[in-house]
């Protein structure tokens, strides 16, 4: 007989649902940096992918292209992006992410980091050791999604 943890097949709907509702919290939780949420969806997509053309943050982001290159000068501006000229294509421009880019996101996940902690204390030692016990294969999952 199977220990009932192992028995319980995954319920997709039940799972996609806490993902969001964990998403939304992770969202809102407060920051000093008053940023719109495509705006920081931008640094981080270029804190893993840095520099990308506009038209690979535009599909990235799924936002038009002029809204890319409205959310990109407001980022410039505020010294979080660098826009420099494609080596390769001199039509193309390329988008960095500046240190001070790379701080925002640095300071927002440390904040989420010591907020979460606060939840997971009001959580059973068994509740806690479930959620690590899930990373891997939550981590898997993203690098499935990225192939897709």
């Amino acid at each position: 007989m199977k220990p009932k943890h192992l028995s319980k097949e995954l319920d997709v709907a039940d799972f996609v649902q806490v993902i969001e509702n964990l998403t939304r919290i992770n969202i809102r939780l407060p920051s000093i940096e008053k940023l719109s949420f495509t705006a920081l969806s931008v640094l981080h997509t270029l804190t893993h992918n840095s520099p990308m053309r506009l038209t690979e943050l535009t599909a990235t982001e799924q936002v038009t292209q002029s809204a890319i290159t409205q959310i990109v000068i407001k980022l410039e501006r505020d010294g979080l992006v660098e826009r420099r000229s494609d080596p390769h294509d001199g039509r193309a421009v390329l988008v960095h992410i500046t240190p001070q880019g790379a701080n925002v996101i640095d300071s927002r996940r440390l904040e989420r980091i010591g907020r979460i902690a606060g939840f997971a204390d009001h959580l059973t030692p068994e509740e806690r050791q479930a959620i690590a016990d899930a990373i891997p294969a939550l981590r898997r999952l993203v690098e499935i999604a990225g192939e897709a």
